[in-house]
């Protein structure tokens, strides 16, 4: 995989198709990587690199990946909106469109809040969301499944830079999808599609939220990948919506 760098940040990607540029976010939490696509739903880079230049990165310090970086405590989902937006600049990329699923929805949502002139489509699959009933889901998951390995193999970061990390990016924001406000999707001016899931990481509730407030908002069939017969059905829906948002070549 070919290494993108920033200062002391190291982000390994990869690319493959060619047409106009689709941001692939993988889900997996803080332990989100490239070759976890192949434990989606579907692998939107197979499914779409006939189509389009696909592009989807290790997330920073995920520990079964290669990116690396410093532990940004004060500001954690923009460190990993930088890293977004950082690897964009250095393919030469202005306008793009993505798809992010789980952890990849907050991500989706902070890209169209930072760069709303960039981003010109966006879909949201199985998107991450707080649930009140469920307030420390996101801070146990990592604390538990992500920390203790990533200080094991950094000595530079401690459990408790670590805990400090995870309390302002899960707990000073404890609502809707932690990375914007609902009066922000309100706003929102970009077309997004979300593809709903269920399970406590992925609540029902918020996603069809989101959907009932962004103003250009379309949303797959429920469910759309189970049973796995449906799983065409909603990457066909997928492909139609980016083909419709997809600009025209004389605008880019």
């Amino acid at each position: 995989m070919p290494v993108y760098e920033k200062g002391d940040v190291r982000i390994h990607y990869e690319e493959i198709g060619s047409g106009f540029p689709l941001m692939i976010i993988p889900g997996g939490g803080l332990n989100s990587t490239f070759s976890s696509l192949a434990t989606h739903p579907f692998n939107p880079m197979e499914a779409f690199k006939r189509e389009y230049r696909c592009i989807a990165a290790d997330l920073r310090n995920a520990n079964p990946g290669q990116s690396t970086g410093p532990l940004e405590i004060d500001r954690p989902w923009d460190a990993y909106t930088d890293d977004h937006l950082g690897l964009m600049d250095h393919l030469g990329i202005s306008e793009f469109m993505v798809m992010g699923f789980c952890i990849g929805g907050p991500f989706v949502w902070n890209l169209l809040r930072r760069a709303p002139k960039r981003v010109v489509a966006a879909v949201l699959a199985q998107p991450s969301g707080f649930r009140p009933e469920m307030p420390d889901l996101f801070y146990n998951n990592n604390i538990t499944g992500w920390a203790p390995a990533l200080c094991a193999r950094r000595p530079d970061i401690t459990m408790e830079m670590v805990d400090a990390f995870l309390n302002k990016m899960y707990r000073a924001n404890a609502d809707f999808v932690f990375t914007v406000t609902r009066d922000f999707v309100r706003s929102c001016q970009t077309p997004i599609l979300v593809l709903p899931d269920d399970v406590p990481a992925h609540p029902y509730a918020v996603a069809m939220e989101s959907v009932e407030l962004a103003p250009k908002a379309e949303v797959s069939i429920y469910p759309w990948k189970d049973p796995e017969d449906l799983i065409p059905q909603a990457v066909g829906q997928v492909r139609d919506f980016l083909r419709a948002h997809q600009p025209a070549p004389a605008t880019r």
